[in-house]
């Protein structure tokens, strides 16, 4: 039955590189944190960078209400969205305009009247990030209470019935150990999901020691999320790679599909135009910038590099016997220079 769902879903992917669905727009709203996580994959934190105004922001919305027929889920995110004070300028004239947004956050800034403010513009859904207890998480974000500060951000959003109010974990060799206790954690908060992860070589993480999984690292991880699964809990595996038929469809809903450039796009602070924020930054990935490019043409005429599989860049992955279902993996994790997977479960996993 997989087999037979996997090569169905090739011949989707086929389909959906012709006609791609623009179901997700992220929003970068700022690189600017307060926080410093030793791998965030775009360096955030104490940073500048040239950023859009609520005016840009407005007259770009007002762009994409006009060109599409279906509006995309806006994903808020940065940096932390909320240092913007601009922020609730922004979003409500999204919510406004008919679209649905929901944000990711370190947690850090919500307390209850924020919590309030943000259901009362229109927010349905947002991820914070727990990376391990608390001693862990602290030392992992660089933020002395982060963890403290954050939990208590995920209670006050908890209150005020959002569609969905989702964890996510980075797992790394720091943190691999307790996995349970912030399962049990998970638990005590009833959160609605909780999304587990693994440390990715991208950003800040390339040049980070001691924190990368190893291959039994990995079988534990997704071990540990198909048993929890199969009991019923809702964790689940990012969309980040191709794990071979013992654990595609154990750890997450569905098949491994890079997102990027079929699915999702992306409007970064400066407004450069690209797929999935993790992707390294570098030109061919920058498609156009909104103040001088529409982004509907740049959506649809110019992606085509989003709609090429990564494996016909590579000898080994176009090779591979299981190049149809992986294509290379994902845009995120690809080596651009070398042009070969940063990052590849074969002979680890299948």
């Amino acid at each position: 039955m997989k087999l037979q769902q996997l090569h169905t879903l090739y011949e989707y992917k086929k389909q959906l590189r012709k006609q791609p669905k623009l179901k997700f727009l992220f929003l970068e709203l700022t690189m600017r944190c307060n926080e410093h996580c030793r791998h965030c994959g775009s360096s955030c934190g104490d940073v500048f960078s040239d950023e859009l105004t609520a005016e840009q922001y407005f007259a770009f919305l007002d762009q994409v209400k006009n060109d599409f027929d279906t509006l995309p889920m806006l994903c808020v995110t940065g940096g932390e969205p909320l240092l913007r004070k601009d922020f609730f300028d922004i979003v409500s004239y999204a919510s406004r305009s008919g679209f649905r947004w929901g944000m990711t956050s370190n947690g850090t800034l919500i307390t209850a009247e924020m919590a309030k403010k943000l259901k009362n513009t229109g927010m349905s859904t947002i991820s914070v990030s727990i990376d391990g207890l608390e001693h862990t998480h602290d030392d992992f974000r660089r933020s002395r209470g982060g963890f403290v500060r954050s939990v208590e951000g995920i209670k006050n959003l908890l209150q005020q019935d959002f569609l969905s109010v989702q964890v996510t974990t980075v797992v790394t060799k720091k943190n691999i150990r307790e996995l349970e206790a912030l399962f049990e954690l998970m638990c005590d908060l009833d959160v609605h999901s909780w999304r587990v992860i693994n440390i990715e070589p991208i950003g800040r993480a390339l040049t980070l020691d001691g924190y990368t999984l190893d291959n039994d690292d990995y079988r534990h991880l997704f071990d540990f999320i198909r048993r929890k699964r199969q009991l019923g809990y809702p964790v689940t595996y990012g969309c980040q790679h191709f794990l071979g038929t013992e654990y595609e469809r154990e750890v997450r809903d569905w098949y491994f599909l890079c997102n990027a450039g079929v699915y999702t796009a992306s409007i970064m602070a400066n407004g450069d135009i690209g797929a999935c924020l993790d992707i390294e930054r570098r030109p061919e990935t920058i498609q156009g910038n909104i103040l001088k490019d529409r982004f509907s043409d740049v959506w649809h005429h110019q992606f085509s590099f989003y709609r090429t599989p990564l494996s016909d860049k590579n000898e080994k992955c176009a090779n591979c016997s299981s190049c149809d279902f992986c294509e290379g993996g994902a845009y995120h994790s690809w080596d651009y220079d070398n042009d070969q997977p940063l990052v590849c479960f074969r002979d680890v996993l299948f």
